[in-house]
């Protein structure tokens, strides 16, 4: 599974055609680099010697890692003077060489945090394993890693080779960088180049009031969501899927009607889809060809009695955006009801957890190949026999590990830290230190953080749907491309105002939220919204940005008016804005009305515009061009969501380096499928001020010939999650685990499956008759909940069969 895709010898044949047509482009306008400004390298061509006794050029050193054999030489072979610097690799395991600026004051150039800067050299490369990598200096924790930011084709003669870096984090005063060799063969370079791109952005305009400009805008839509949607998928197509099944409802389940919906955003339009079963509660993923899969689903409801729980379906379908039809595939090799559904970089995907067609919770895991578009048999797929919850949030991690963030939906008594790395090659599950309150995530959001290349997980809040207490505050960040990663405490959830049935009021202490929503924006920003402090009750209205450069919130953002609990969606639209659904509180209610956020960045003025795309059709390794409108500050792909219970470990944002001539623009596609699974993605391009485009949809992927399987992802992480603990032992052979029936945190004695009475009130609630009904009737429940055999919680103390 551990895989990355070689890049192509050269760019496609799109690209190619267009060559002559735009010859000012800075790939083919040979310029030789020279010491002084605006190149603010010294000793950019090697031509002035080290020190007494040194084998290097002034300001330059050896570096790299890894079980290789190589030389570096200065050699007369020159691009422009006397001077060239060649690397050869003549055996490799693992690990790169390369000339480095060297890293100190007086040779790394000193920039500036919020600018970006052009990198460029002159290079011959007999292989393609050659990438531009970048270092930066932190004012407070030295020099580390930054980024890799293209692989310059191979080339037998003189070729150039420029890109631009992302803006500067905060905290970097100086960079060094180099061009890497990590595969068999020989890399020459010279005439090394770093310019500040001069560029002035446009000044901020306000389109809207000081407020909207500032806090962004929610707007409730007149037409209304005609399925009580538990599911939310944007399609290729920009259209929404909304699934609901019998949605919660057991009188839809008894009747047989299941229903699903798809939004036209185009014209505010929803059109109702025959859905052939109870797909309340499934798993969904989407296919590299942009279809739907859709996978297990609702057997059953719990029985009256609470004895038996809810069961999940083996069933398993594709929904076709084109045809807005389902179409079934084999069945898994058992019923999964909130199964998670993580795509891998070969377009194969991987399921685990939920509960079985007998409530008990499953241990398999299941495989769909895309190769033979089936689920394969329980002997072809490796088993660890684990059980990982409910909705288990599976993030795919660069060299095809997954990691379990510590984020599901119910349940309590996490084993072992509550995250941790499964590798499916080696069959091992390996636990990671750090995540704070591992029994209070349930219902918590997960994100792999922008960019995708960064690898830093960010889990937001959470509660526990079987002891109830107040929802947490907690934000935890996790560095994934660390040795020995573990989560770090972040900023606290900001607050808001919470309504508990007496009105809104502020919410205070260590009060935070579960339910809560994450939404990748085009910006680079993570838009924090929706959520409660109680199970399915007492929402919360507040909405904040989480800034992965500076791990900070920015509070205080328009809040969307409708309360947006269990069963709520957020996501964001091709247009930039984002749009939630839905609202499922325990007493059996289901809110249809659709809001549309506009963040602030749309209040700025003019959007910028992708006025061409030569090819949407993407290669891994490829160089794409663009055109744009006017100058923009960077580009990348977002996934589009697919997103249940606050969970879509689906969802990423990958960076797409950027070589700049004026409006035309080269985008550098990564090579790795592990970072950018194949299939259809959001194509963004953004300007200085964080005003994003409209999307333009592509779609990643590449033959099968490309797939090569390589140990190392890419040729710099060498440290990449690497120093793990030992692994778990794994359990027996098993069939099931034992989950018991009131896992939803409902008590079935009270009213129909569909209603919610809490197995254990809000710790604030007394023990009481009155108190407790005094809760439910704050909270709209049915006035007349009958009550099936027992009275366990004292609510029907006159004994008429009634609750309250």
């Amino acid at each position: 599974m551990r895989l990355t895709i070689r890049r192509r010898a050269g760019r496609r044949a799109a690209l190619l055609a267009v060559g002559a047509m735009t010859a000012s482009l800075l790939l083919t306008a040979p310029q030789q680099a020279t010491a002084g400004p605006p190149n603010l390298l010294s000793n950019p061509g090697f031509e002035t010697a080290g020190a007494a006794g040194s084998d290097m050029p002034s300001c330059w050193s050896k570096s790299g890692w890894g079980d290789n054999d190589f030389t570096f030489s200065t050699v007369a072979d020159a691009h422009g003077g006397t001077k060239a610097m060649k690397v050869s690799l003549t055996r490799r395991v693992n690990g790169d060489r390369k000339a480095l600026v060297t890293e100190n004051s007086t040779c790394a150039p000193t920039v500036t945090p919020g600018k970006q800067y052009d990198l460029s050299a002159w290079y011959k490369s007999n292989t393609p394993d050659v990438s531009v990598t970048v270092f930066r200096r932190d004012t407070t924790a030295g020099w580390q890693y930054w980024t890799d930011l293209q692989n310059p084709p191979v080339s037998a003669a003189w070729a150039r080779t420029e890109v631009r870096t992302p803006a500067v984090p905060p905290g970097t005063d100086k960079i060094a960088w180099g061009l890497s060799v990590y595969g068999v063969g020989t890399l020459t370079t010279d005439d090394y180049a770093l310019e500040e791109v001069g560029a002035v952005p446009p000044q901020p305009a306000c389109s809207g009031t000081a407020e909207e400009c500032a806090k962004g805008k929610w707007q409730v839509i007149p037409a209304q969501n005609p399925v009580r949607s538990m599911h939310a998928v944007v399609l290729k197509n920009g259209k929404v899927l909304l699934i609901a099944g019998s949605g919660n409802d057991i009188a839809q389940f008894n009747a047989g009607t299941f229903t699903s919906a798809v939004y036209d955003p185009a014209n505010g339009s929803f059109k109702t889809i025959p859905t052939p079963v109870d797909m309340f509660c499934a798993g969904h993923v989407q296919l590299a060809d942009g279809r739907v899969l859709v996978m297990s689903g609702n057997k059953g409801y719990p029985s009256p009695d609470g004895k038996i729980g809810y069961q999940g379906l083996k069933d398993s379908y594709t929904f076709d955006p084109t045809t807005e039809k389902y179409t079934r595939t084999n069945d898994m090799n058992g019923g999964h009801w909130y199964p998670s559904a993580t795509i891998l970089g070969n377009g194969d995907v991987i399921s685990f957890g939920g509960l079985k067609e007998d409530s008990t919770g499953n241990v398999t895991a299941e495989k769909f190949s895309a190769a033979q578009n089936k689920w394969l048999p329980m002997n072809e797929v490796n088993q660890t026999w684990s059980y990982w919850g409910l909705y288990p949030s599976m993030i795919l991690m660069q060299d095809g590990r997954l990691f379990y963030s510590g984020s599901h939906t119910f349940g309590n008594g996490t084993p072992g830290t509550g995250a941790s790395i499964y590798d499916y090659d080696a069959n091992t599950i390996t636990d990671v230190p750090g995540l704070r309150n591992k029994d209070e995530r349930d219902e918590s959001a997960s994100v792999l953080l922008p960019p995708a290349q960064d690898q830093r997980v960010l889990t937001i809040g959470g509660g526990n749907n079987e002891r109830n207490p107040a929802a947490n505050r907690l934000t935890d960040i996790i560095d994934l491309k660390q040795p020995s990663p573990a989560y770090t405490a972040g900023p606290p959830i900001p607050q808001g105002l919470v309504d508990q049935g007496q009105g809104k009021r502020p919410q205070t202490g260590a009060e935070g939220k579960m339910f809560v929503s994450a939404v990748l924006l085009p910006d680079g920003k993570v838009l924090e919204t929706g959520g409660g402090l109680h199970d399915r009750a007492d929402p919360v209205f507040e909405a904040s940005f989480f800034d992965p450069t500076t791990n900070t919130y920015q509070a205080g953002l328009a809040t969307d008016p409708i309360p947006r609990t269990y069963h709520s969606a957020s996501f964001l639209m091709p247009d930039g804005r984002v749009m939630s659904v839905g609202d499922n509180p325990g007493n059996g209610t289901y809110n249809h009305n659709v809001s549309i956020y506009t963040p602030p960045y749309l209040f700025k003025g003019a959007r910028p515009q992708i006025t061409s795309v030569i090819d949407t059709q993407w290669v891994y390794g490829d160089t794409q061009r663009i055109t744009v409108n006017r100058p923009v500050a960077k580009a990348e792909l977002i996934r589009p969501a697919a997103v249940t219970h606050s969970s879509d470990p689906n969802q990423r944002f990958v960076d797409l380096p950027m070589t700049v001539d004026g409006n035309n623009i080269d985008l550098n596609v990564t090579s790795n499928p592990n970072l950018a699974p194949p299939g259809w993605y959001m194509l963004f391009a953004v300007d200085a001020n964080g005003v994003p485009s409209i999307a333009t949809w592509v779609h990643l992927g590449g033959p099968s010939a490309l797939a090569a399987t390589q140990e190392q992802p890419s040729a710099h992480e060498h440290t990449f999650a690497d120093e793990l603990g030992p692994a778990k032992d794994n359990p027996a052979k098993r069939d099931s685990a034992p989950v018991a029936p009131s896992v939803a945190g409902c008590d079935r004695h009270y009213g129909t499956a569909n209603v919610c009475v809490p197995t254990r009130f809000p710790a604030e609630v007394r023990e009481t008759t009155k108190a407790r009904c005094d809760w439910l009737a704050s909270h709209t429940y049915p006035k007349r909940l009958k009550v099936n055999g027992s009275d366990p919680l004292r609510l029907d103390p006159d004994r008429d069969g009634y609750a309250c």
